[in-house]
């Protein structure tokens, strides 16, 4: 990586992180009063019409090829809906800064995954060290929820983890993509996400589950571009150019904006236990997303390059 290329990485990452920690912040404003569907919803719908109307723009038709249906619903439900409607879920029973930080074990998730799909992803010794450090940092923030009175705190919690997965599973899955273009991809996947989203929150609680979002209008539009449609098209570029591991390092930032946000933003206290997990996690994915790279003529030809 030259320096150019090293700076543009850098700035991208830094860009995309700031505005998708935002997402926590605007979540969370919406999860007391609407429909995690209603939220994931209208996130998406915004984001889609942005999206279609700046490749109507550009002279692309906004509408799928044969060869990106399937790679637009896998988006969609993993990049999507699902994770979406989870982290609505998250943050109607916990804080925005500990559920960014359980997020941020994503970059470790994919390390594992990307083991078994790259050959020049393999996991070294010092990986799989980054991987168990973080896994104890992620024990650390959820262990206390597993003991709440209600079970809510612990389900919110477990449902981060859920999310985490989700996007490792669709960042890995991207890579494996190259005929489709970084940009169609986020479209894709946010017209996916929006018709899923929509069908299910009318088929499960009609119309009336809009009604708040009526009232909170300026955050679901927040959250639909500056939180959504702009950093999910410059992650899809940042896959294709760095790959899905070094792209994973948002997950390294991410905690760490969406911390400050809610504190200033939202009042949130962070407290010993949720620092020091945080900043376990954080290490374990520090150790593993600088981790050389493994040659690829020491792996076994079966493993798909």
């Amino acid at each position: 990586m030259n320096a150019s290329t090293r700076h543009l990485y850098v700035i991208q990452l830094f860009t995309c992180s700031l505005m998708w920690s935002s997402g926590f912040i605007f979540m969370k404003l919406l999860a007391d009063s609407v429909d995690p569907f209603a939220i994931a919803s209208t996130r998406a719908g915004i984001a889609a019409v942005i999206l279609s109307l700046w490749f109507a723009l550009r002279g692309h038709s906004p509408l799928p090829s044969r060869r990106e249906l399937l790679p637009w619903l896998m988006l969609g439900t993993l990049n999507g809906w699902l994770p979406n409607v989870l982290t609505a879920f998250a943050l109607e029973h916990a804080a925005a800064g500990p559920s960014a930080m359980i997020q941020a074990s994503g970059p470790l998730m994919v390390a594992v995954l990307s083991h078994l799909a790259f050959a020049d992803e393999r996991l070294t010794l010092r990986r799989v060290v980054g991987v168990l450090v973080g896994f104890v940092g992620i024990t650390l923030l959820i262990g206390p929820a597993a003991f709440a009175a209600d079970g809510a705190t612990l389900f919110g919690s477990l449902a981060m983890v859920v999310v985490s997965l989700c996007y490792a599973l669709g960042n890995v899955y991207a890579k494996f993509i190259p005929h489709v273009e970084p940009a169609r991809m986020a479209l894709g996947q946010q017209v996916v996400s929006a018709l899923v989203a929509t069908l299910l929150a009318f088929g499960l609680g009609g119309i009336s589950v809009y009604g708040p979002i009526v009232t909170s209008w300026p955050a679901a539009v927040a959250l639909s571009i500056f939180s959504t449609a702009m950093p999910i098209t410059i992650f899809m570029y940042l896959i294709r150019q760095q790959g899905p591991t070094k792209a994973a390092m948002i997950g390294y930032l991410m905690p760490v904006f969406a911390v400050l946000l809610s504190v200033v933003f939202l009042g949130e206290t962070i407290g010993l236990r949720e620092i020091a997990g945080g900043l376990i996690v954080l290490f374990g994915v520090a150790i593993v997303s600088t981790a050389p790279k493994v040659r690829a003529h020491v792996i076994h030809s079966g493993v798909r390059p």
